[in-house]
């Protein structure tokens, strides 16, 4: 989704970069389990990240330097070296503001080195897991720093299982996942529901009323047969036009 996403925002001559968080402890993906996490992909630089900054790479048509993957091992190492050097001036060292303060200025680094007027933010895991939380709360901050919702938009990707052997879609976990995003003081600007069908109007009206974002920001990703469909089917629902209004970039 955030690949296809930058892939149509690029299309429409805005200047982007792409950057990843993996919410795991390990500083980097080079010693981690190909059987359980995926092919590790080498940037130019030589850094090891994870498999979705290849994907970056593939769609974006450019290469991508290693501080576009934040890890909680990344940023906790970086963390706990200015503790030791003393920059914090003895202050007692804290998940907010020392760690989350990091997350923003890793981003704000990347964003800066690649000369980006939007930056998109991808992270992985799931909405409630525990290793996420300070990245979402560093979001959450970045969002009122930047001049909030005029200036940055969140895109929440959700699973719409489709149930038996009546084939019932359920917007259930949509509901909870965005339940769960919000007590932590986040508001989805769209909701990309992934599953094996598409959306029925009136499930795209369901997950519009109880998740409280506008029926054209309810997106639907089938399965498809080539994850290279994905920016053509996004682009056929709006999804550049709705960004590109909704986050006021001109010339778009």
């Amino acid at each position: 989704t955030t690949s296809s996403i930058a892939r149509i925002l690029k299309a429409r001559g805005v200047p982007l970069t792409v950057v990843k968080i993996d919410p795991y402890l390990n500083v980097d993906a080079g010693t981690m389990n190909p059987y359980q996490h995926g092919e590790v992909f080498v940037l130019d630089d030589g850094t090891e990240v994870d498999l979705d900054l290849g994907n970056y790479e593939r769609f974006l048509g450019e290469s991508l330097p290693g501080n576009h993957n934040l890890t909680t091992g990344k940023v906790y190492r970086t963390v706990i070296e200015k503790e030791r050097r003393g920059d914090y001036l003895g202050n007692t060292v804290q998940i907010i503001p020392h760690v989350t303060g990091e997350v923003k200025h890793m981003l704000r680094e990347a964003a800066q080195h690649a000369q980006a007027e939007l930056t998109l933010v991808e992270v992985g895991g799931t909405v409630g897991d525990i290793e996420s939380m300070p990245f979402l709360e560093a979001l959450r901050e970045l969002q009122q720093e930047v001049g909030g919702r005029d200036h940055m938009a969140f895109v929440h990707t959700t699973l719409v299982p489709v149930v038996g052997a009546v084939g019932e879609a359920k917007t259930k976990p949509t509901q909870h996942s965005v339940r769960e995003l919000r007590s932590l003081g986040i508001q989805p600007d769209m909701i990309v529901a992934r599953g094996p069908a598409a959306l029925t109007p009136d499930l795209r009206a369901k997950i519009s009323l109880f998740c409280d974002v506008p029926p054209e920001a309810v997106i639907a990703v089938p399965d498809l047969p080539t994850v290279y469909q994905v920016p053509l089917h996004l682009e056929s629902q709006g999804v550049g036009d709705y960004l590109v209004k909704r986050l006021g970039i001109e010339g778009a």
